[in-house]
């Protein structure tokens, strides 16, 4: 081979260099499903899903990107709580228990 490496063989890895090649199929499937991952919940959290998609999915930089997105992403907002007498006054409404019940209950609430 008159002393060259050959080409699929650079930097000892088997299908070229990483980001090229056989081997950027793979590396591009990878930051897909990141990618994919990091919308969804993106989405979930309030956020916008489709830029932190196109961020995280840049090459060479996605990996930066998706480092920030975990350090800034916002935490989901609560689900507000029921304060005890708006749950009874729900299920009254459903019929759920009786006038009687319901207002022994609220008493014993309210006192």
């Amino acid at each position: 081979m008159n002393g060259f490496m050959h080409p699929m063989s650079w930097f000892g890895f088997p299908f070229g260099f990483p980001f090229f090649g056989f081997g950027m199929v793979f590396w591009w499937i990878i930051f897909l499903v990141i990618g994919y991952l990091v919308y969804q919940d993106a989405n979930k959290r309030g956020m916008n899903g489709l830029l932190w998609f196109i961020l995280v999915i840049l090459p060479m930089v996605g990996i930066i990107f998706l480092l920030l997105y975990i350090v800034i992403r916002e935490t989901p907002p609560a689900e507000k709580k029921k304060a005890p007498l708006e749950i009874l006054k729900e299920r009254y409404a459903k019929g759920e228990i009786s006038e009687e019940e319901y207002r022994k209950m609220k008493q014993e609430l309210e006192g």
